[in-house]
């Protein structure tokens, strides 16, 4: 959405508002191209089916003129990781053909097997823009095949750090850095092709930029970049005024570390609105802790840039001017930004949480505009080696849940949501390429927190090892501490995780723990339903008669949570429905709490 109206800059340049809206869709069809080359390009099942990934274009100075949609979780992180490596590589000195490389947590990065891959854009021998990629690699060394393990203790564990490094100078690799980097993992052909796509998808990004500044000129493709992001940055502001000014403060947790198990961490934020300026303050969150759910610095800004585009205009285009009324304070030392060399490789679930927390805080400023909580994600990584060859293999199954209710609907059943939304692979693919095979996939019925508007659904998946022993390396969250209901809305399901051996045990799976499964163990894996917002004794009786004909919640949960009444024909007995409902209404009182956590109480 742009304002339609013809404007004469400061600079002389006057603004031709169908030029800006050609411009600024040009630039969302680079960014969604380069995105595109990269996952057809990709050789690992992380990167072509789960579109673990990001793209985006930026200015010389490092704000960001365009990204792909793929994964929110990289809004404002690939900024950094490109303004490091802009630190350490000046444009004056950066040539055609060049591409910079980096993975570093502690300079702006993510964690390890996340890689930036920088290039210059040239246009008539000028250097105008940069283009970026970050991806998702399957194994970069340390401790655990896939680089991901739970247990970790400090960085060194977790795989190779790469500093801001050319590892392409003029369009000729540097065969030393190469070689260190090929020789420090276990799968070096899935790092080289998978490193080809995110080139590939940083060349189309130079190119496709350089014909706009060869069609339009460099100098207006520029002012006109400017004035998108003036404007961006003014609807944003403009939507953060709509807010009542105040400081509104929200606690969640973690359910632990991945080294102390049965202690939760903490997470605490005040988000403050002063007119068209939000601030938000991470004092109060608990100090890092010694297993791997740190999260680096950069993630508290893009978590913070996700949850304010969620309450402003869908249609502003991903650029820095929507990020200029936000600041972040972060207290050093703690679980969102620690000290080196603290591990960081699990920080995805503490990422989500530190998303519900920001939510929080503004659905007491703003409840028509934030949804309950969601289920998160969880990440399970199942590696070894084939026995035919002895060659390394690791696949991330990227498990998700339900969307919390809206303030108008239902939430999402089973999807990726907030700062994550990536895809998971097909069963086909995964039985093809790996020594399992999948049983079923189904969703959990009354998995979603009931409300006016329920939750959405998890989903049950079962996995049986054809082929063992191999490591499994699980990474999850939400099994004791609950997605929060909102109004009135009650808490989802938690997610759970079961072995279940060949000789008839059972064990039940911590948010986070590495085990080992051999030929015929089985897990299943139920995941998280989302918050369930509103009062649900306000459902209408015939919706919840629709849920219960779809097994989306069960007959007694219809009874017991919504107070309907069904006959075996799943048919509305109104008068005993009016009069169960009433006398729920009675015994419960009047809903005078925002969040309903289930056994962790209602505030």
């Amino acid at each position: 959405m742009m304002l339609n109206k013809t404007e004469a800059r400061g600079d002389s340049l006057t603004i031709d508002p169908i030029t800006l809206e050609v411009i600024r869709n040009r630039l969302d069809v680079v960014a969604a191209e380069m995105e595109g080359t990269l996952i057809r390009s990709a050789f690992s099942v992380v990167l072509k089916e789960g579109a673990d990934c990001s793209c985006a274009l930026f200015t010389v100075s490092g704000d960001t003129m365009a990204q792909s949609v793929a994964l929110p979780q990289h809004l404002g992180v690939l900024a950094a990781t490109v303004k490091s490596l802009l630190r350490a590589f000046p444009p004056e000195t950066m040539e055609e053909g060049d591409v910079y490389i980096m993975n570093d947590p502690y300079d702006g990065g993510t964690h390890l097997p996340d890689i930036t891959a920088l290039t210059p854009v040239f246009s008539s021998g000028r250097c105008v823009a940069m283009a970026a990629s970050m991806a998702h690699h399957s194994d970069l060394g340390g401790m655990a095949i896939g680089s991901l393990p739970p247990d970790a203790t400090e960085l060194f564990q977790e795989g190779i750090v790469l500093p801001p490094v050319k590892l392409i100078a003029r369009g000729v690799f540097d065969e030393q850095i190469r070689g260190i980097l090929l020789k420090n993992v276990r799968m070096p052909a899935f790092l080289e092709a998978d490193l080809g796509a995110q080139f590939a998808s940083i060349r189309i990004g130079a190119a496709r930029f350089a014909e706009i500044c060869q069609e339009f000129g460099e100098d207006t493709v520029l002012a006109y970049i400017d004035e998108l992001m003036d404007r961006s940055e003014a609807l944003t502001r403009a939507r953060i005024t709509e807010i009542p000014d105040g400081s509104y403060t929200f606690i969640d947790y973690i359910d632990n570390d991945g080294i102390v198990l049965d202690k939760r961490v903490k997470i605490q934020a005040t988000l403050t609105i002063k007119g068209s300026d939000i601030h938000v303050d991470f004092a109060g969150t608990d100090p890092q802790v010694a297993g791997a759910a740190n999260a680096a610095f950069s993630h508290a800004a893009c978590v913070t840039y996700y949850c304010v585009r969620c309450i402003t205009d869908p249609r502003l285009p991903n650029n820095a001017g929507c990020f200029r009324p936000i600041s972040v304070s972060l207290p050093e030392g703690t679980l969102v930004n620690p000290r080196h060399p603290a591990p960081v490789n699990a920080r995805t679930m503490t990422v989500c949480r530190m998303t519900d927390v920001i939510f929080g805080c503004l659905a007491q400023a703003a409840p028509e505009r934030v949804r309950a909580s969601s289920s998160g994600m969880q990440g399970v990584s199942f590696s070894g080696r084939r026995a035919s060859d002895g060659r390394a293999y690791v696949y991330l199954e990227l498990f998700c849940g339900g969307m919390g209710a809206r303030p108008t609907k239902d939430g999402v059943d089973y999807i990726e949501t907030d700062i994550t939304n990536m895809m998971n692979a097909p069963t086909e693919a995964v039985e093809l390429e790996y020594p399992l095979r999948i049983h079923s996939m189904r969703l959990k019925t009354d998995s979603g927190g009931a409300g006016l508007h329920r939750g959405g659904l998890g989903m049950r998946k079962v996995f049986e090892v054809v082929e063992g022993p191999l490591e499994v390396t699980h990474r999850g969250d939400r099994h004791f501490s609950r997605p929060w209901g909102l109004k009135g809305g009650r808490p989802a399901m938690p997610w759970s995780s079961v072995i279940k051996r060949t000789d008839g045990s059972e064990h039940k799976v911590p948010a986070r723990e590495r085990f080992t499964l051999r030929t015929g163990d089985i897990l299943v894996s139920d995941t998280a339903g989302g918050g369930g917002y509103g009062d649900p004794l306000s459902r209408p009786a015939a919706r919840v008669a629709n849920d219960v004909a779809e097994a989306q919640i069960s007959l007694p949960a219809a009874r017991a949570d919504y107070g309907v009444v069904l006959d075996e024909a799943l048919h509305v007995d109104a008068a005993a429905t009016e009069a169960l409902r009433a006398r729920m209404a009675t015994a419960r009182g009047a809903i005078t709490w925002t969040f309903d956590r289930g056994e962790d109480g209602r505030d």
